[in-house]
């Protein structure tokens, strides 16, 4: 017994106060990633906000605000990430867009029945500051560890994420549900409404670990300001970095994979809700789907990590691929509720592993004192691929009116990922 302590403490030797307040941002924003674009949002923009449209023109509609705040994001992520790095600001940069993320986040809980249009206006600015606040988190990766631990620490911080989300999201589902049990709210949409709003304090108040302990290395920073100038710099940098990639084939290839095959995965995300509604499955089930891979997702994601410290990033995620492959073919010929839950323990097993290898792969591969600029690549990648896969789920459905013939398309998003990442070689 004291033999197993001793590998369980050992296991967790790495972990210490920087990587911990780091792992807490994850903890935090997640409730964001579950509650609201997971399941609230696509919800309410079917039942409250999208009344009088059918479930096909809804899912396009969600399509449309997922791929819309996608396209915005390729466009500024590699921006954002070099003027970090040129200013030594990736920790103000990721509260500014904290900050933008939290309002209207909570803004969703003001927005009236039928109002769909405002609603997607306020997902979309959520959004963005959701996913560009991620880009100057994962660049701390590379401050807050040693390289030899990167996989664990990053697996650390997606299952602490899950931890966090998977627990704002119980108290979300027991209001949505049981809403007489809480006495100031007055039915189950007054529920969801107020769920965003606890998602935005929840958001909040988990980035101050980070700001407060987290110690940002600004080797090239050269007291620039934000002006013309550092504007044309940064188109400057940009053009080298870009052809610096293309040079590097490691990076191009592991780019190009992440490309497609984060695609298939982020859209299972956004598109799981939807999907199960689309199949007339009850909101309550797909809710307690969610969570066992919230919670399942904590365990996982951390072993996962492990997992790629001993065999290697690049064998850790082709496992993770292969099992969303499986889940894939098991979304399709699905009918009962039972199945959805079987799915969703699947995706819970592999989603947070297969995330953080990829980052912390791609931490291995990137000059760690220009970590922001090619995260904010990263970024970009794993938004480009946000485009094409709601907008071929949503259209595809829309257009055969069968959301099995959508859903399987996605299959082809994890063969071409993981046949460009094979030719990826670490030294």
């Amino acid at each position: 017994m004291c033999f197993k302590l001793e590998e369980i403490m050992n296991v967790l030797k790495p972990i210490n106060k920087q990587n911990l307040s780091w792992a807490f941002y994850d903890w935090g924003n997640s409730a964001f990633a579950t509650t609201v674009m997971a399941i609230f949002f696509p919800y309410f923009l079917k039942t409250f906000w999208s009344t009088g449209d059918s479930v096909n023109e809804s899912t396009l509609q969600l399509g449309f605000a997922n791929s819309l705040a996608g396209a915005l994001l390729v466009i500024m992520s590699p921006f954002l990430g070099t003027i970090a790095d040129k200013l030594g600001a990736k920790k103000k940069m990721l509260f500014s867009f904290v900050l933008l993320g939290v309002f209207f986040t909570g803004a969703l809980a003001f927005i009236p029945k039928g109002n769909s249009s405002l609603a997607i206006i306020c997902f979309i600015l959520a959004t963005i500051g959701f996913n560009s606040s991620n880009i100057f988190y994962d660049s701390l990766i590379v401050y807050v560890t040693e390289k030899k631990y990167i996989d664990f620490i990053s697996g650390f911080g997606f299952g602490i994420g899950y931890l966090g989300g998977g627990i704002l999201l119980v108290i979300n589902v027991l209001m949505s549900v049981k809403p007489d049990l809480f006495y100031f709210i007055q039915d189950a949409n007054h529920a969801v409404q107020l769920s965003f709003l606890t998602v935005a304090i929840w958001w909040l108040l988990f980035t101050f670990p980070l700001m407060k302990w987290v110690k940002e290395k600004n080797t090239n920073v050269n007291n620039n300001k934000f002006n013309a100038k550092l504007f044309k710099d940064t188109i400057q940098e940009l053009k080298k970095t870009f052809f610096e990639i293309i040079k590097h084939k490691n990076l191009l290839f592991f780019l190009l994979g992440y490309l497609f095959y984060i695609d298939g995965i982020n859209t299972t995300i956004k598109m799981a809700v939807d999907y199960g509604l689309s199949l007339g499955f009850e909101f309550e089930n797909l809710i307690y789907a969610l969570l066992l891979v919230q919670f399942i997702g904590f365990p996982a994601a951390i072993v996962f990590g492990y997992l790629g410290q001993i065999i290697g990033s690049i064998k850790g995620i082709f496992i993770g691929l292969v099992a969303y492959i499986i889940v894939i073919f098991w979304g399709f010929f699905m009918t009962e509720v039972s199945e959805f839950y079987i799915m969703a323990s699947m995706i819970g097993l592999v989603q947070g592993g297969v995330q953080a290898l990829s980052r912390s792969l791609y931490g291995k591969l990137i000059p760690a004192d220009r970590s922001a600029e090619f995260f904010g690549f990263f970024n970009m990648v794993g938004k480009f691929s946000a485009i094409l896969g709601p907008l071929m789920v949503g259209f595809v459905s829309y257009a055969s009116g069968s959301a099995r013939l959508s859903i399987l398309s996605l299959i082809t998003f994890f063969i071409l990922g993981g046949a460009l990442l094979s030719r990826v070689r670490l030294a």
